[in-house]
Order: structure tokens, then C-alpha cells, then sequence
């Protein structure tokens, strides 16, 4: 049996499992940072109805999520339990992304029912591929400390992908819309180019990350019996210290992926135009990266709860600044850009509390569900994103936004409480379920100690 303090980082393991990463978010990027703008000045559709579309893919999405963990827990095949779930699910993803931003020559109610079709079948396929992902890393590898260092590596590739697509997404959408202003043309074109990309980086974290101790960690689970869906939801749902991290997350989210998702509004009319917005995300994007690269010093030297509190701080400090100053100052808006984007290394954190959890709830219950334990930190944030899809272009619309206009000083103003000042709030919300908890990494290590000699 594997000694897990013995167990070392191996860097072709960390590439391989960045590489999983990168494709999740060469399909959500588009989807969280510009699909409400392909939606209200392309599409031409309502707020009303995008927030429709919005709350019913978004909150189904959330529900399919723990569906498929269930259903990647009881797979067994000559590959594993997560892997084949790499190899065929991008490319019904790349068909889907493709349809999610294509305009179709229909109006009315079956506009709205085809962007909805296509935006839910997205999800479904990008579930598909997310879950079996986040669930991979805790059968790579059985030491926390190492499964903390591929989540690193996760944030790492979330962060050289992020880099690449905010420099290059905008600019491309340009360039292939042949105007000032991003049209049908070019969201369409560029989604075609990201998603045929899309699919061999998934294929290569297929291959380059092996299932090494699932067959070790299952057999020392004290039941084997597997369980239907609910009977599974019932007994993840007793897992106090994963539903602490699923509140953080569902809150955190709410916070920093709802702003991301209008960021672009604020930059667009209220701090510069379109062609400052690939400078402002660049830039977060780098910190972004920057920021992973301190999560393992920051995890061992303030624990992994404590190093999440830190970055919240500055989160919020970061969000006060943009706030009591709107302003089309690119050093000021990019220092305070930069600022917020070392923060939004705190989700590599998150993924590194789950697999903790994940072993809390076997020591707990006996039993292992890597599948529905990681589908429910999905849940939780596409619970979040449903509720930012669905309020924010509400919220937008209440402050006086006008589509492809110039928007009033009030306008402006509400733009700025949307985007900045209810994250603020939200983020220090999020900060309440970590006090209670209790995973230290002591306590992790008892545990492991406990599993592995079969108590």
C-alpha cells in the first residue's frame, strides 16, 4: 500500500492535469465573460427573456451536475472511472458551443427556445467533461499536500488560458467582425476556432493522467455497495465540511463569477470602450497566474482556510477602490484590475478543500464518492452563475442600461453598484461559513492515517 508522505509531485502529472483545465475554459470563458453581450447586442433578445434562458439552463445545469457525479462514481471501464468521460465528451461540446453562438434567421418565442436549447445542451456536455475532470485529481493522487499542487497546477493553466483568450478573444471577435464593434460574424467564427482547439486538449489530460489509487482508495472504503442518485445526494448532504466549502463556493462565486460576467459592461461604458477590455482582463488574467504561484507557500504557511481568508481581504479591497472611484484612468484601473485578479487564485484553494472533504466523508460515512463530491462543488457553481445570469441582466437593466447606447451618468452610476459594490457584500458574506471549518492539515493527516489502516 502507498505510503502518501512519501509521494511526490510529478510534474508530468501536473502539465497533464493543467491541460484539463485549459479546455474547460477555452468553452466557459465565452460563456461567462461574453454570452450575456452576444445575447443583449447581438441577439437583440430581452432582459427579461435572457434571464429566463439564464435561470431555467443554469438551475438545470446545476441539477444535471450531481446526476453526473453519480453516474461517473459507478462507471467502471478498462480506462477508469473519470477518463473516458475525457475522450468523448469535448467534442459534443465543441458542436454545442458552436450552436450557443450562432445567431438563427428565427425571431420571437423560437429565439428565445433555440438559445435556450443550445445554451442547456452546452452545459450538459460541459458537465460531462468538468465533473469527471474535477473528480480525476483525487484518484491521480493520494497525499494532500500533492492533490493541493495539481489543483495548483489547475489554477496555473486556468490562468495561462485565461491570459491568452482575454488578450486574444476580444481582438479576434474584431478582427473577424471587420468593425469597432464585435457582430454575429465574429463571435461565431471565434467560437468555431476555440472549440475545434478545445478537443485534443482534453484528449491530453485523458491520457497523461492515470487513475494510480482508485482501486487502493475504494477497496479501503468499508462499503461497497453503490448507491443510487438520491440515496447518494442523501448521504453527501452528511458531510458537514463539504457543504462548508460548497457555501463558500456558492457565495464566492456569486461574487467574483457574476462580476466577471459584467465586468465588460462596466469597462465598455463606463471606464473606457471595447478595445480596453482585453488590457483590463489581460491583466487580471496575469495576476490571476501570478497568484497561483503563491497558493502552495500560501496553503502551507496559513493553512488552506487561512490563506482564503487572506485573499478574501484583498479581494474586497480591491472591489472598494474600483468602487469609490470609477474612472477611465487605465494605470488606476488596471492596478486595481490587478489587484482583484491575484485574488481570484482562492478557487484553486476551494478544489483543495474538496479532496480533503472527500476524505472526511470517507473516514465519516465509509464510503468514497469522488464523482458526486466534486459535482457538488460544481453544483454550487452553477447554482451561483444561475443566479448572476439570471439577476445581472435585471440588475443592468433596472440601472438604465441601454444596449449599444450611451448610457446615461445614472446609468453609469448603477453599473458601478451592480459590478462593484454587491460583490463587495457578497464577498464578505462568503467569508462566514469558514469559520466552521475544521479541516486543518493535522486533522487531514489523522484521517489518511485512519483510512489506510482500515479504520
Amino acid at each position: 500500500m502507498s505510503n502518501p508522505s512519501n509521494e511526490k509531485t510529478s510534474l508530468k502529472l501536473a502539465l497533464a492535469y493543467s491541460m484539463g483545465e485549459v479546455g474547460c475554459q477555452m468553452s466557459w470563458y465565452m460563456i461567462n465573460t461574453y454570452l450575456t453581450l452576444f445575447y443583449t447586442d447581438v441577439v437583440g433578445l430581452s432582459a427579461s427573456a435572457i434571464s429566463l434562458i439564464m435561470l431555467i439552463a443554469r438551475v438545470w445545469d446545476a441539477v444535471n451536475d450531481p446526476m453526473m457525479g453519480n453516474i461517473a462514481d459507478r462507471t467502471n471501464t478498462r480506462w477508469g472511472k473519470f477518463r473516458p468521460y475525457l475522450f468523448f465528451a469535448p467534442p459534443v461540446l465543441a458542436v454545442f458551443n458552436i450552436l450557443t453562438f450562432t445567431v438563427f434567421p428565427v425571431q420571437g418565442t423560437a429565439k428565445v427556445v433555440l438559445c435556450l436549447i443550445c445554451y442547456i445542451g452546452t452545459g450538459m456536455a460541459y458537465t460531462a467533461c468538468s465533473i469527471a475532470y474535477q473528480a480525476l485529481q483525487n484518484v491521480c493522487a493520494i497525499d494532500s499536500q500533492v492533490r493541493m499542487n495539481l489543483a495548483t497546477a489547475r489554477g496555473i493553466g486556468s490562468s495561462v488560458i485565461g491570459i491568452i483568450l482575454a488578450a486574444g478573444a476580444m481582438p479576434m471577435m474584431l478582427y473577424f467582425s471587420g468593425d469597432k464593434v464585435a457582430n454575429a460574424r465574429g463571435f461565431f467564427i471565434t467560437t468555431i476556432i476555440l472549440s475545434i482547439i478545445m478537443i485534443p486538449i482534453f484528449w491530453l489530460c485523458g491520457l497523461g493522467c492515470k487513475e494510480t489509487y482508485a482501486d487502493q482508495l475504494h477497496d479501503t472504503a468499508s462499503s461497497s455497495e453503490k448507491l443510487g442518485f438520491l440515496a447518494s445526494v442523501k448521504e453527501i448532504v452528511k458531510n458537514d465540511q463539504l457543504l462548508m466549502v460548497v457555501l463558500n463556493t456558492v457565495l464566492g462565486t456569486i461574487c467574483v463569477t457574476g462580476r466577471m460576467g459584467l465586468l465588460s459592461f462596466y469597462v465598455i461604458y463606463v471606464a473606457g470602450g471595447y478595445t480596453v477590455v482585453a488590457t483590463v482582463y489581460t491583466t487580471m488574467t496575469i495576476a490571476q497566474l501570478i497568484g497561483n504561484f503563491f497558493v502552495p507557500w500560501g496553503t502551507k504557511t496559513f493553512t488552506k482556510k487561512g490563506y482564503l481568508f487572506v485573499l478574501n481581504v484583498f479581494m474586497c479591497s480591491g472591489f472598494f477602490l474600483m468602487y469609490i472611484n470609477p474612472t477611465s484612468n487605465l494605470p488606476y484601473l488596471l492596478g486595481v484590475s490587478f489587484l482583484c485578479g491575484l485574488c481570484n487564485s482562492a478557487s484553486s484553494i476551494c478544489f483543495g478543500m474538496v479532496s480533503d472533504s472527500i476524505e472526511y466523508g470517507d473516514w465519516k460515512l465509509g464510503r468514497r464518492q469522488e464523482g458526486i463530491a466534486a459535482s457538488m462543488l460544481s453544483f454550487g457553481v452553477k447554482i451561483s452563475t444561475a443566479i448572476c445570469g439570471s439577476a445581472g441582466v435585471l440588475l443592468l437593466s433596472a440601472a438604465g442600461y441601454v444596449a449599444g447606447a450611451e448610457q446615461t451618468e445614472a446609468a453609469k452610476t448603477g453599473i458601478n453598484v451592480v459590478v462593484n459594490l454587491l460583490p463587495l457584500i457578497i464577498a464578505v458574506i462568503s467569508m462566514i461559513p469558514l469559520f466552521f471549518y475544521k479541516l486543518t492539515p493535522l486533522k487531514v493527516a489523522e484521517i489518511r492515517a485512519d483510512l489506510d489502516a482500515g479504520k
